[in-house]
């Protein structure tokens, strides 16, 4: 007989089921931040307590929730780990063998100003790294790009975490989307449909977030000076992540938005250059 989850097991309360469901996301938050305990260990204790949970509250049969936790462990290693894993690698590869100050420096060498650096880097760059990796690896890339750049590191991160909002929905291959849909027992006619849903609610916040970051650095009044780039670098990632996600799929969209909206800022910079070359040290509100 298959097992059928009840949603509402306390005291038929939405609401508190969700507290309780939480509790393995509060045991890693509290053994991470504020025990500082080893990743793998916080870990281990989170999956205890949702082991523990899912069998004594919500009456899930343990070697159901066994094969559960199998099948969770095994896709986090396939291919969540493998893709990190592997991009790991290859920049080490670039860096060590130099390739990536050639890749900062042709990235630094078309703008001294701190605006289109961060619309350049943190944006379209930390898109590209999250569409091919995802798991934290844009800020942590496109981060140290920007540090080498003359950011300060934790204000390098912050920009980087808030640019990386517009693309994390594909991320790494379009993971979210096929894991979800994997949950929800989709076919691919089902994937694809939920490629699109994502695809055609997305872009709306892809024209916002660069326009936001730039605000965050430097205020309303100088993010208005490179407003051009600002929506050349939008509207253009916005329009090749809705194409692609609507007729190719999940997988692609961060590339080619990524990509496309970097070659768009590349060609507009040939062309327009800001009034007022902003290469001093930024004063965020925030950092």
């Amino acid at each position: 007989m298959p097992w059928i989850q009840n949603y509402t097991p306390i005291g038929d309360s939405l609401g508190m089921s969700a507290l309780v469901a939480a509790v393995p996301l509060v045991v890693i938050f509290v053994c991470l931040a504020v025990i500082r305990m080893k990743a793998h260990l916080a870990g281990l204790l989170a999956v205890a307590s949702a082991f523990a949970i899912a069998v004594t509250v919500w009456g899930m049969p343990a070697p159901l929730a066994g094969l559960a936790f199998g099948q969770g462990a095994a896709f986090g290693l396939f291919p969540v780990f493998y893709i990190v894993l592997t991009t790991l690698f290859l920049y080490n590869i670039t860096v060590k063998g130099g390739q990536f100050e050639i890749i900062r420096a042709s990235l630094a060498g078309l703008t001294a100003d701190r605006r289109i650096q961060a619309l350049l880097i943190a944006f379209c760059f930390g898109a590209f790294i999250e569409g091919a990796a995802g798991f934290g690896t844009p800020v942590a890339i496109a981060g140290a790009t920007l540090v080498g750049l003359g950011f300060r590191p934790l204000y390098a991160a912050g920009v980087c975490l808030v640019a990386n909002t517009a693309p994390v929905a594909f991320g790494a291959i379009g993971i979210p989307i096929v894991a979800l849909s994997a949950v929800m027992g989709y076919d691919d006619v089902g994937l694809m449909k939920l490629s699109q849903a994502v695809g055609h609610q997305l872009p709306f916040l892809s024209v916002i977030i660069p326009f936001y970051v730039i605000v965050m650095m430097v205020g309303f009044k100088k993010a208005m000076e490179v407003m051009p780039a600002i929506l050349v670098c939008g509207i253009t990632f916005a329009l090749a992540q809705f194409a692609t996600a609507s007729y190719l799929g999940p997988y692609l969209p961060d590339i080619t938005a990524s990509l496309a909206a970097m070659i768009a800022l590349v060609l507009l910079l040939r062309v327009w250059q800001p009034k007022d070359n902003f290469d001093g040290i930024v004063k965020s509100i925030l950092f």
